[in-house]
């Protein structure tokens, strides 16, 4: 008699299922742990740099006081932008085939990883038109960044090192330096070379996660960070950035920018649609990203290895 076959099984018998989705789609930003954000009125944040200080100056007795120069301001706006998308499931998909991973979570919850991966590559990339705001590629001042020759150059201390002086918004303090992967294995690279690791090349973040460092800042790897960039006749380039976040002064440093009176990734169900028989979810962030202060954001552009 022959033996059953595995067609004739499959009948009487389904595959184990796993509840839950497995992640395919994944991009490393440990950065973003760590980024404050602070919410506001109204959809855009004005705020004032400073440009001059009011002048002063040394005199004598009866001498005539000519420092008379007031000190001098810019003003910048940050614009609040939607990151949007509907999520829109059957009604029989849903009563019929979600006994083990429920088709409406599911979604909903791929459309929330989808806005934070937005949020994160904006906060790179950002291009200020389309509705996008200025990720860190375009909010870093000219006068930030390293020179690392006209057609770049490999990653070196020295270039660290200049990487984190200019950052002096907070009296020299440096809360972050990130850049892409590859950038960290060269970073790796410089260590090895040295004979090992430094105690202070270790840094500890506040959920208990060792980070690696560079003088005691820590170093984020960022896979938004591009690395096909280019700088005089060379290619195939990436840049690294250091900076501070802002205490909550809204002085100081970076920081991610909500609505105050809605907050976060919101979930709103708009309903059934009026052609199809599904319903509807709508997953929105409306979010920005402000650098107070230019001196607390520097990059180093043109790496090469």
């Amino acid at each position: 008699m022959a033996s059953v076959t595995l067609g004739e099984s499959a009948k009487l018998c389904q595959d184990e299922m796993i509840a839950g989705v497995i992640e395919a789609i994944v991009t490393v930003d440990n950065f973003y742990e760590l980024l404050p954000f602070q919410g506001i009125d109204g959809n855009s944040l004005a705020y004032n740099r400073e440009n001059a200080l009011g002048d002063v100056e040394s005199i004598g007795v009866g001498d005539t006081i000519t420092a008379k120069n007031a000190a001098t301001f810019t003003q910048v706006t940050t614009s609040l932008t939607k990151i949007i998308g509907d999520a829109e499931v059957d009604k029989m998909i849903q009563a019929t085939r979600s006994s083990i991973n429920d088709q409406t979570a599911t979604q909903i919850a791929s459309k929330a990883k989808s806005a934070g991966r937005n949020y994160k590559n904006q906060l790179i990339n950002g291009s200020g038109a389309a509705d996008e705001f200025n990720g860190l590629i375009n909010l870093c001042a000219s006068s930030q960044k390293v020179d690392t020759g006209t057609n770049g150059g490999a990653l070196s201390f020295e270039f660290l090192d200049e990487l984190l002086d200019l950052v002096v918004a907070k009296d020299g303090e440096v809360d972050f330096i990130t850049m892409a992967a590859r950038t960290r294995r060269s970073y790796k690279t410089l260590l090895r070379a040295l004979g090992g690791v430094p105690m202070d090349e270790v840094y500890k973040l506040p959920s208990g996660k060792r980070m690696l460092a560079y003088s005691n800042v820590p170093i984020f790897r960022n896979d938004n960070i591009p690395v096909n960039q280019t700088k005089g006749s060379g290619s195939a380039q990436t840049t690294i950035f250091a900076g501070v976040f802002d205490d909550g002064s809204q002085h100081q440093g970076l920081a991610g920018i909500t609505a105050r009176n809605a907050a976060g990734l919101m979930v709103d169900h708009v309903g059934t649609s009026a052609t199809k028989d599904e319903d509807i979810w709508r997953v929105k962030w409306y979010c920005s990203l402000a650098l107070f202060s230019e001196l607390a954001l520097s990059a180093a552009e043109g790496i090469t290895n």
